[in-house]
């Protein structure tokens, strides 16, 4: 029976999150913290994609992000001359819930931006096809196109809900609970947010295959 009632799921979500910290806490007694990926090992080229430039993230809000690896680049596809900045935020472990992935849909608005579309797409890939979030948003005269993700060892999940459910079971059997949240972002140019939504499908389809290779499996 699926409960409808907004006043239920309130009410509920307290008591799934404290039975999720039991969950993690009973499964992650020896818990296997995989080792940092080594900064020198993001490829500064997949596919047809090339590193145009590093985004270097302040301090504060490194800090607040509470990462242990943090990606933030932009990268330009040869001979189309598209761009599409990238990144991943990925934590060795989510113990205690103090530290895991910040949700775009909190950052984004925090940040000024105002979501126009929200949906759900679906990027075939060399390893496999994935469903991604995509957020259409927009902000003064500006407009972008965002795609992210959680991924983990095992699977990518789009949906916050999804992704706790998903880290306490992976917690209950591979006694780990590191992830990363992968966001893109393009802009329209000409053909607006059809074409910039392509830009950023045609960059997580040759970024995912890499990543699942360069994060710890």
């Amino acid at each position: 029976m699926f409960i409808t009632d907004p006043k239920w799921r309130s009410a509920l979500v307290p008591l799934f999150l404290c039975a999720q910290v039991l969950v993690i806490q009973a499964g992650l007694q020896g818990e296997h913290r995989p080792p940092l990926p080594a900064p020198d090992r993001f490829p500064a080229a997949f596919g047809q994609w090339r590193l145009f430039r590093g985004d270097p993230i302040e301090s504060e809000v490194q800090k607040e992000l509470g990462a242990d690896r943090l990606v933030s680049q932009t990268y330009v596809e040869i001979p189309k001359l598209s761009f599409a900045s990238l990144l991943v935020a990925w934590f060795q472990t989510q113990q205690g819930g103090a530290r895991q992935p910040h949700s775009p849909k909190v950052c984004l608005p925090s940040g000024g931006w105002t979501p126009r579309i929200i949906d759900e797409i679906t990027v075939d890939t060399t390893a496999g096809p994935i469903t991604v979030n995509r957020y259409v948003v927009d902000k003064d005269l500006q407009s972008a196109v965002v795609l992210y993700w959680y991924q983990t060892p095992r699977r990518v999940i789009a949906g916050e809900w999804a992704a706790k459910f998903w880290l306490a079971a992976d917690a209950l059997r591979d006694k780990r609970t590191d992830t990363a949240l992968v966001r893109v972002t393009a802009w329209p140019a000409s053909g607006g947010d059809e074409a910039a939504t392509a830009v950023a499908v045609e960059f997580a389809r040759n970024l995912y295959p890499m990543l699942r290779e360069y994060l710890p499996r």
